[in-house]
């Protein structure tokens, strides 16, 4: 029943997206969450379709979306078991766990670059505009556009599909257009 029921609201279109959410591990976060900032659906399982809405609204290759779709569908999945405690852990961060369950079924460095990294734009956005501390700031942006690399092009779709979900504030995306050279800015 319950398999019945993710599919139903994730609509998986191919083989391996039919795989992942099948996954007991996948699974297990799914129904997490309860309605607050930034994510009012509550649940990441209600959160998955807006972020597929978004990325059908781009004018992308079906290998782009392929790759879009794949990261929406577990980047935020394990937030269930992410470590919140202070001072952060980052190597328990829902992203960490994202990328490793994502490697069970591709070997694609930069997509799992990027899912693991997938709320880095948003941290960096944080150093600078927040806690004034451009340096550590531009240090973190750095260090992101070095992992995803030849990929920018797909974090900042992945990030901008994501972002504008809910009711998350669009400022980061903003600054990450304004900021970051060699991005194709689409709007939706």
């Amino acid at each position: 029943m319950i398999e019945n029921e993710i599919e139903a609201k994730l609509q998986p279109e191919t083989d391996l997206e039919a795989r992942i959410i099948a996954d007991p591990d996948f699974q297990a976060g799914l129904f997490w969450g309860t309605p607050r900032y930034g994510h009012p659906e509550g649940a990441v399982i209600n959160h998955i379709p807006e972020v597929l809405a978004n990325v059908d609204k781009l004018t992308v290759s079906p290998e782009m979306r392929r790759k879009l779709r794949l990261i929406t569908y577990v980047h935020d999945s394990f937030k269930h078991i992410e470590d919140k405690g202070s001072p952060r852990d980052w190597s328990k961060h829902h992203g960490v766990y994202a990328r490793k369950f994502l490697a069970k079924y591709v070997d694609d460095p930069l997509l799992l670059n990027i899912t693991e990294m997938h709320d880095e734009a948003y941290y960096c956005w944080r150093l600078f505009a927040l806690y004034n501390r451009p340096e550590k700031g531009q240090e973190r942006l750095d260090y992101l556009l070095d992992k995803v690399g030849e990929e920018l092009q797909l974090f900042y779709l992945f990030f901008k599909c994501d972002t504008q979900t809910g009711d998350k504030i669009q400022t980061p995306v903003r600054w990450f257009e304004q900021t970051v050279k060699g991005i194709d800015i689409v709007h939706f």
